[in-house]
């Protein structure tokens, strides 16, 4: 019995292996380019964009301000204090200052960026911006231990506004 299962096992192997690259296909087509990343930009005050298509998104985030293009990886962040930089289909760049908010790329190309409150940079008063910091910074060298977190995110958005309009 063993010596037959010996004369067997040959032809098992080469069945085997002939069923496994038996089974082949064509590689499917690479897609095409994508053309279009609709984008919406909202906050609570303005809707900036609702389904508009744009060439490039500049987004900053707590991993880093990171560009958008078409066919971007899926991806959800959590926005950080400063400025997104919309590059529209003419030519044109917008730049909208956010406090905070989220992100989301989808697998469609498709970008949704929620914030807190946004405003157009160039609407910014440089005056009011450095008044802002110096009071936020005053209120957090008097602030209490309970309310020293808060104090210090007013900081943060207050010195990013700055930096914006500056």
């Amino acid at each position: 019995m063993a010596s037959f299962v010996k004369q067997l096992r040959p032809t098992l192997r080469f069945l085997t292996k002939f069923n496994a690259t038996s089974v082949r296909g064509f590689a499917e087509a690479a897609p095409g380019p994508v053309k279009d990343m609709p984008l919406t930009l909202a906050a609570a005050n303005q809707v900036f964009y609702d389904d508009v298509d744009v060439k490039q998104i500049d987004v900053p985030t707590f991993n880093g301000v990171f560009g958008i293009l078409p066919r971007h990886v899926p991806t959800i962040a959590v926005l950080q204090p400063g400025v997104v930089t919309v590059y529209e289909k003419d030519g044109a760049s917008k730049k909208i200052f956010v406090s905070s908010g989220t992100l989301c790329v989808n697998d469609d190309s498709s970008v949704q960026v929620l914030a807190e409150e946004a405003h157009y940079v160039e609407d910014i008063d440089v005056s009011a911006a450095k008044d802002s910091l110096s009071k936020a910074q005053s209120e957090l060298q008097s602030a209490s231990a309970e309310n020293k977190n808060e104090a210090a995110i007013a900081v943060e958005v207050a010195e990013a506004i700055v930096k914006a309009v500056s």
